[in-house]
């Protein structure tokens, strides 16, 4: 995972994340999405796909009078069943008038733990995967963060509202 503030050419092979933040009327949303430079090995691809699959598994348990952890848990559980391993220093998250509000959103738990949803809250749902070792580090700029065995990682998100009819995805890209 490599989020850069400073010049780096992609070369063919390459992923490359995205994350977006608007405001909007005082609204806060957030997005993000991994994508491929030309054309990337098989295990990029199946690593993008099972992470985007993830977000859905979670977005799927964001219902009012589930709990936090039943998101956390059906990202967990997708993405280590397929051979990946969840980044845990970097969670979802609240958003409203703040980009970061509580609660926060880990991408690994226990089913049924973890604050109640309720209706009216939105959440940032977004699972960062890593194909290796999931343990990152900030490199020296202070924003950077790259896992520590350097394997590549992908990240997708979308703002999600609670209603009483489900979740509704708020950050369509």
């Amino acid at each position: 995972m490599v989020c850069l503030r400073k010049k780096k050419i992609l070369k063919e092979g390459d992923i490359v994340s995205f994350d977006f933040g608007v405001i909007y009327e005082g609204y806060v949303g957030d997005a993000a999405l991994t994508v491929g430079v030309g054309e990337i090995s098989d295990k990029a691809k199946k690593l993008l796909k099972v992470t985007e699959e993830a977000l859905y598994k979670g977005i799927e348990k964001a219902h009012f009078g589930n709990r936090i952890g039943d998101i956390s848990y059906a990202i967990q559980k997708h993405v280590e069943s397929n051979g990946f391993n969840v980044i845990r220093e970097f969670v979802g998250h609240g958003v409203g008038r703040q980009l970061h509000e509580p609660p926060e959103v880990p991408n690994f738990g226990k089913p049924g733990k973890g604050p109640k949803i309720e209706i009216g809250m939105v959440l940032a749902i977004e699972p960062m995967v890593s194909a290796g070792n999931p343990e990152v580090e900030i490199l020296e700029d202070g924003w950077t963060a790259v896992t520590k065995d350097r394997s590549l990682a992908a990240h997708f998100e979308h703002s999600v509202a609670i209603t009483p009819q489900g979740p509704e995805i708020l950050s369509r890209i």
